[in-house]
């Protein structure tokens, strides 16, 4: 069994705790951490790295996600929870200081999966992860994750807008993923107009 902490709408700890099913079944606010890997293409665009759900996933199974999410569990903090999520869906070690956080969003939607009301209310803690990542060295936690691959930002982007139902991407965590790659392109622009 999976233990969350029950939060408030800032993501802070109640001091009260939630078994995972009930958690979903009532709609009790948890947290989670998400990861996004992302690099550049051959064509200059931003890539970023989603994986495929596996089949037996309680929610969106097979469908493309996050490049690496998973839940808080109680008494866990987000950043060591993101790197032991890298780990343990994708065999990727890293630091905590190899990610950058880009902020919080809430995830919050009923729908029905496997004929199961599946409820979901969590304060997403987002990370930006850009070290060189080979997917053919990747070792997929098999109940988690089916395969990995890499897209365009701007198409999956487009594709999440239109409901495309092969991806399962938060909106939310993809507008941080915007906000921080647009201020990292502001600062580099500022630089560039300071040297010259």
């Amino acid at each position: 069994m999976e233990w969350f902490d029950v939060v408030d709408e800032n993501g802070i700890p109640t001091g009260k705790t939630v078994e995972r099913s009930i958690a979903h079944r009532d709609g009790i606010a948890h947290r989670t951490a998400h990861i996004w890997i992302i690099r550049k293409g051959s064509e200059g665009e931003t890539e970023i790295l989603l994986q495929q759900r596996s089949e037996n996933k309680d929610s969106f199974p097979l469908q493309y996600d996050t490049s690496s999410a998973g839940h808080i569990r109680a008494g866990d903090e987000p950043l060591p929870s993101a790197v032991r999520e890298m780990g343990e869906e994708l065999g990727i070690n890293v630091r905590e200081e190899d990610l950058t956080f880009a902020g919080t969003f809430l995830n919050k939607y009923e729908q029905v999966f496997h004929g199961e009301l599946f409820r979901d209310n969590e304060i997403s803690f987002v990370y930006i992860y850009e070290k060189p990542v080979d997917i053919r060295k990747l070792v997929l936690q098999e109940e988690e994750v089916k395969e990995v691959r890499w897209f365009s930002l701007s198409y999956v982007i487009e594709e999440t807008r239109k409901h495309n139902e092969m991806f399962c991407v938060p909106t939310g965590s993809l507008k941080l993923l915007e906000g921080y790659l647009s201020k990292r392109e502001e600062t580099k622009t500022r630089e560039v107009r300071q040297n010259d």
